[in-house]
């Protein structure tokens, strides 16, 4: 418990917000606006809770560039995985308009047909 209330110490209000978003996160998770399978969302949510609470849940604008590179490694095709990493780093056309609150990422690619 030290250590997690040194991380909290560091930021006064920061137990109070990880706790204030945990319960969005549980509303969300109850109203099926998650677009999750609700118990997947609502241990989710409690993993968030953890984390913040520990002070891993920082924003790291780093970690998470680094994060999305290393989602592109599943595109095992070394042409789709350079259009992935090519997206992740600003290329294309980027959307805000996710109803889940995300990115949409799309670019085309034109190639010749053999």
């Amino acid at each position: 418990m030290a250590c997690t209330s040194a991380a909290l110490a560091a930021q006064p209000n920061a137990l109070a917000q990880a706790q204030e978003r945990y319960q969005q996160d549980m509303a969300a998770c109850a109203s099926g606006q998650s677009y999750q399978d609700p118990a997947t969302c609502r241990r989710e949510a409690g993993a968030a809770l953890a984390q913040a609470r520990r002070g891993d849940l920082g924003n790291n604008p780093g970690a998470y560039a680094k994060n999305a590179l290393q989602r592109c490694a599943a595109h095992k095709n070394s042409d789709d995985r350079v259009a992935c990493e090519a997206r992740i780093q600003g290329q294309g056309d980027i959307s805000k308009e996710s109803q889940a609150g995300g990115l949409l990422r799309q670019s085309t690619t034109v190639s010749p047909t053999p």
